[in-house]
């Protein structure tokens, strides 16, 4: 691959070579499920820049698709959003120690209130990389057994909660309409789709996560 990169002034360091070192961090919020600090990073030029950064606890979602290739749709509201929207069964990575992968298999019997013979990671999405390190690992769950849901006397939420089941060449096509629009449902559709049939392999459900953010986290621990 050719080098296409301008050159840069005597004594800078080449583009993609620069360290993006933290000068300094100040803390402006610190919430319940994301916080938000402000980096002065050092930049090419010699200078520095302010970046406001929303760290998050990570999530997992989860592409539960049966038999008939039908796949596990909630309906659920999105304050931000101002509307319900459709999405895969989802949930943070709010519990200290747990297995990402144990997460999503207790999501999906929370929410959709089914079980999963086989799992594979399909997808790693970065939710907004330019403002925040929130990303969210979406699993193929295969081999489903319906066991009901049980919500708990304190969600609220997962009150109002509708499951659909829809047929994954439905669901694909809602991706490409903009009837789909959350990141994870979208790519986690689109990959299943991959998987499923065209042929595309599957990581293990085990896979490595280099990116999983544990900033948060580390946080709620302190």
């Amino acid at each position: 691959m050719t080098d296409t990169r301008p050159a840069g002034r005597t004594g800078d360091p080449r583009p993609g070579e620069h360290e993006f070192t933290v000068v300094s961090s100040t803390d402006v919020h610190i919430g319940r499920v994301v916080g938000l600090r402000i980096d002065e990073v050092a930049m090419p030029g010699g200078g520095t820049a302010h970046r406001e950064v929303v760290e998050h606890l990570g999530a997992v979602a989860i592409a539960a698709v049966d038999d008939e290739q039908c796949v596990t749709l909630v309906h659920q509201y999105r304050h931000p959003i101002g509307r319900r929207l459709l999405e895969l069964p989802a949930g943070l990575l709010d519990v200290a120690g747990e297995d990402p992968l144990r997460t999503a298999q207790r999501e999906l019997l929370e929410e959709a209130g089914l079980k999963a013979e086989r799992w594979d990671t399909l997808v790693d999405v970065a939710a907004s990389a330019g403002f925040t390190d929130e990303m969210v690992r979406v699993y193929l769950a295969r081999d489903l057994t319906e066991v009901g849901r049980k919500i708990l006397d304190d969600d609220d939420e997962e009150r109002d909660i509708v499951l659909h089941r829809m047929p994954l060449r439905e669901a694909v096509q809602r991706c490409l309409t903009g009837e789909l629009i959350n990141g994870a449902t979208v790519s986690g559709v689109l990959a299943a789709d991959a998987v499923l049939n065209h042929g595309v392999p599957a990581r293990p459900a085990d896979a490595p996560w280099q990116d999983r953010p544990r900033a948060f986290a580390a946080r709620k621990r302190s």
